[in-house]
């Protein structure tokens, strides 16, 4: 047993697949809106294989969804290793998410319909026919994910109430993701 759970007298580990885990994939990243999305860098690359990114879309396999820039460094690192982690926060104190994934590049028309929003025009200044704009897909492989049962009102009360009776009182819940 983990040494942070060893005083916990409650259920605090569940490992989620299959559909268990896609709803929480798509629970903390439709609260998040954003992730840190990291590749394996190039040597030129100026933010060391990290940076964030807004999350267009969780589908129903769990597979996150994108857009990108054709020229940018995170297409080219893509390129070269597919390889992808992306980690998230859904709430100050809780939804924490980290999978690891397998990107793929597209400059799918219908993809990009669907994903688009008036505010994406900021980085595609020619709208949606952008010949620059691409779409990324992250097909989780696995991941770990931290949070709590009941929500944030009732883990701080818990929280609150253990540590004035001396008891670890964790509404946590955490565990292994396999979509």
């Amino acid at each position: 047993m983990d040494s942070i759970n060893r005083d916990q007298h409650e259920h605090n580990r569940q490992d989620l697949s299959a559909g268990d885990a896609v709803a929480r994939i798509q629970d903390i990243s439709g609260d998040a809106d954003s992730c840190f999305f990291c590749t394996t860098p190039l040597a030129d690359s100026p933010t060391g294989g990290t940076r964030p990114m807004s999350i267009k879309k969780a589908d129903d396999t769990g597979a996150l969804w994108f857009l990108s820039a054709a020229d940018s460094h995170k297409n080219a690192e893509i390129a070269a290793d597919p390889a992808v982690r992306l980690y998230m926060q859904s709430s100050r104190h809780s939804g924490f998410l980290v999978l690891h994934g397998t990107a793929t590049i597209s400059r799918d028309r219908d993809r990009i319909d669907d994903l688009w929003n008036p505010i994406v025009k900021t980085w595609f200044t020619e709208g949606k026919d952008d010949p620059r704009i691409t779409v990324i897909k992250v097909t989780p492989t696995d991941g770990y994910y931290w949070d709590n049962k009941h929500g944030d009102f009732v883990a701080a009360t818990k929280m609150m109430i253990g540590a004035a009776v001396g008891k670890t009182l964790d509404d946590s819940i955490e565990g292994a993701i396999a979509p």
